[in-house]
């Protein structure tokens, strides 16, 4: 009895499992083909290449300011050094302190990016919602970020309808 109990469970758990149905996105080619974040990324590239050239001329001036201390060095006063050594120290601490606040984990670039791109990505996750409601998927992977995948049949990648769902080809 518990042996066909078992043998029951079994097959029903595993027809449950195969009655779910699953989908592939590429998030790769779907945010390749939305104009919206293409500008979104060259905005940021230019916006945080700008913020580095601040960066990268307080970081020569620290080192023009060490290279002449050190050959005059010679030449100075005791306190002649410490002034100059924390010159040196503070225009350092100054690039370090604008690197934290344009780079750092809460840095502007961050707060600019989720700005920018949040609105993008939430519309994405609204298309493949709604698709997800209209077909059935009980699961949707990326296949641009999970290494784990070897091979999936292109049958199941919904990439295109995701990008037709936002309006685009």
């Amino acid at each position: 009895m518990k042996k066909i109990l078992i043998a029951m469970l079994m097959l029903l758990g595993s027809s449950s499992v195969w009655a779910q149905k699953f989908a592939l996105v590429d998030m790769d080619y779907i945010l390749k083909n939305i104009p919206a974040y293409e500008r979104a990324s060259e905005q940021l590239n230019q916006v945080s290449k700008k913020w580095q050239a601040e960066i990268d001329v307080l970081t020569t001036e620290a080192q023009t300011q060490y290279k002449n201390y050190q050959s005059e060095a010679v030449f100075l006063s005791e306190e002649q050094k410490t002034k100059r050594e924390e010159a040196i120290v503070a225009k350092e601490k100054e690039a370090a302190e604008l690197k934290k606040k344009y780079f750092g984990p809460e840095g502007e670039l961050f707060k600019k990016r989720e700005s920018l791109m949040a609105p993008i990505q939430e519309e994405i996750y609204n298309a493949v919602k709604d698709i997800c409601d209209q077909k059935g998927y009980s699961l949707v992977l990326d296949r641009a970020s999970d290494a784990g995948i070897i091979f999936a049949s292109p049958k199941i990648d919904i990439s295109n309808e995701v990008l037709t769902k936002l309006g685009y080809n």
